[in-house]
């Protein structure tokens, strides 16, 4: 037996609903894009220092971060720092903290990948010209290796912040009333799948706008 359509009343009722959801997507998104980018880039200085064990621990974090699954990320953070011995009990973070804190660590270590390789295409005559110049290693670093980094780097940046929107739906595991688990409750309310609908068309319409920034940054930029 199909189910019935939604009437207008409740499709407006649920668009309403799915808003507030939208909201704490929206803020999620933008912790972890400001966040995580800076602290990708603080991690992949730290994978070429020359002090072993800060390159190392550098490099672990990272290979730690892409080699294990968001969700278990995730789940670790807001369920299992709690336990850690002597520490745990100021670790007790909530629902929408500790998945601001797993998103971030996670993007963090994908960008730092993408910053250092930006960095890596930069043509190595160029650091030796600025050293004839005499510009310090950070002047170096500020004024023409990150400029064209950045260039480099923006198609996959945009992709991995492509990749977040829809990765936000992951914290509907941990009980946070963001897009998508708004969107199951009113499914299960309804008995209609219309919900998934209108949330599909939010999620593209996000997607695009994300698109044609990125695509604007491009453009800036190259040179």
């Amino acid at each position: 037996m199909e189910a019935d359509a939604i009437t207008y009343t409740e499709f407006i009722n649920t668009l309403n609903i799915l808003t507030k959801g939208l909201g704490i997507t929206v803020e999620l998104f933008f912790i972890v894009i400001i966040l995580s980018l800076p602290l990708g880039f603080l991690t992949t200085l730290l994978s070429s220092s020359r002090i072993a064990p800060i390159r190392w621990l550098a490099r672990g974090y990272v290979f730690v971060m892409r080699g294990t699954p968001l969700m278990l990320q995730l789940l670790f953070v807001y369920f299992g720092l709690p336990y850690i011995p002597f520490i745990g009990q100021y670790l007790v973070l909530q629902r929408f903290t500790a998945a601001c804190v797993a998103f971030v660590l996670n993007y963090a270590a994908y960008f730092c990948e993408i910053f250092r390789g930006g960095i890596k295409s930069v043509d190595p005559g160029q650091y030796e010209a600025a050293q004839v110049l005499g510009m310090s290693k950070s002047k170096t670093l500020v004024k023409i290796i990150i400029p064209q980094m950045i260039r480099v780097a923006i198609p996959s940046v945009s992709n991995e912040a492509i990749s977040l929107v829809k990765d936000t739906a992951l914290v509907t595991t941990l009980g946070v009333a963001d897009l998508m688990h708004l969107t199951k409750t009113q499914v299960n309310s309804l008995a209609n799948v219309t919900p998934f609908l209108i949330a599909a068309v939010i999620y593209l319409i996000m997607i695009f706008a994300l698109t044609k920034l990125f695509v604007f940054i491009e453009k800036k930029t190259t040179y």
